[in-house]
């Protein structure tokens, strides 16, 4: 009798402790889930964002460069992979990237779709699209150099958008998306990688004259989006580019550590955009230009990674991760990882949609006033 009792007590005991592990696990991914999802903005009620129009490089490339003659594409697995039905749409990581992110924290739509997706209808461009051309940059020569979409030909679609929103929506519809949209410009990164540091084509240049021709360029594309009617301009910094798995091989010796004297480019390139906004937004009668540092977010989780459940930061899940990136990283690399969650990178130079996620709720959180309010408003 006694035998039976404690049977009973063991089995009530053992069903108690595994149902509370399963709780606990429960728990915890949920947790995980929350903190790992961007968080929806609730903007004031006098405020409204009708779109999200988006310029630049690959970190905000959904699939522009799909059609064009260039091996700066994505648009074939495993790009994708962990995306929406595991399709590969151009963008640069293994699913959402930076500017799908941003539209949903705003409560706009899921995605923000690329202008030269054949597929587009007039209430995907009501709501905002992506211009951003993988490799392209704020020096002619980098997009040249890949044969992507400049920042000129960028501004030339957007001109021929506004003519489409005009004609789908009325005249008084194009105004308010232009007026209240937020605009938002992601280069630099590229210039100082790709042309400065790889193909060496300005070695006539200096770092400090480069980074002033590449400030120079940043501040005619964003005062010709002024003069067009943009009023809400965000501006993202360079990133660490010395930290990038592809940069720590071609320059980061044996080691490959992080290669300081490009990540110092890249903050002297900072510091001038920042004050090259400020002096811009001084000028501008309405609306403002508002920097948006992506440099320290993105140091911070290279320097930190356990901090926030991430195991490898040197190398990508693609292929080696150590130079896979576009052509390279694809299906027929035996080398790709199983785990990507344990990344902060997808490739050798595009992080990952859970580094995105990380990275984005702090930095909507923190900037979208400044895009959407002045003074009087918020």
């Amino acid at each position: 009798m006694l035998n039976t009792h404690n049977t009973t007590i063991n089995k009530m005991v053992s069903f108690s402790l595994t149902n509370s592990i399963f709780l606990t696990i429960f728990s915890i991914c949920t947790l995980v889930q929350l903190i790992e999802s961007i968080p929806v903005i609730t903007l004031p009620p006098n405020i409204k964002v009708p779109a999200v129009l988006v310029f630049g490089d690959s970190i905000v490339d959904p699939g522009n460069n799909n059609n064009l003659v260039t091996l700066a594409k994505s648009n074939y697995p495993p790009y994708g992979r962990d995306f929406m039905g595991g399709k590969a749409t151009g963008r640069f990581s293994n699913g959402k990237i930076p500017s799908d992110l941003i539209v949903e924290a705003l409560g706009i739509k899921e995605l923000l779709p690329a202008y030269n997706d054949p597929s587009l209808g007039p209430n995907d461009l009501l709501t905002g699209v992506s211009f951003a051309s993988g490799a392209a940059g704020y020096d002619p020569v980098t997009a040249k150099l890949a044969m992507a979409l400049s920042m000129d030909k960028q501004m030339d679609m957007f001109k021929e958008y506004l003519a489409k929103v005009t004609a789908a929506g009325g005249e008084e519809k194009a105004k308010s998306i232009l007026s209240e949209s937020v605009y938002l410009v992601v280069a630099g990164s590229d210039d100082l990688a790709n042309t400065y540091y790889l193909s060496r084509l300005r070695n006539n240049y200096d770092i400090p004259a480069y980074t002033d021709l590449m400030v120079q360029g940043a501040s005619s594309f964003i005062q010709g989006l002024y003069d067009m009617g943009a009023r809400r301009i965000g501006v993202f910094s360079a990133a660490p580019i010395g930290c990038l798995p592809s940069q720590r091989t071609l320059a980061g010796g044996k080691a490959r550590k992080c290669v300081e004297n490009y990540n110092e480019a890249a903050q002297l390139f900072n510091s001038k955009l920042s004050s090259a906004l400020d002096i811009l937004t001084s000028k501008f009668v309405h609306g403002r230009a508002v920097y948006v540092d992506i440099y320290n977010p993105l140091q911070e989780l290279i320097d930190h990674p356990h901090k926030y459940g991430f195991e490898e930061v040197t190398r990508g899940c693609c292929g080696t991760g150590t130079i896979e990136s576009t052509v390279l990283c694809n299906e027929l690399n035996p080398f790709t990882c199983d785990d990507v969650s344990k990344y902060v990178f997808w490739d050798s130079y595009h992080p990952t949609e859970r580094a995105y996620v990380i990275l984005f709720g702090p930095i909507v959180e923190k900037y979208v006033n400044s895009f959407v309010c002045d003074n009087s408003a918020c």
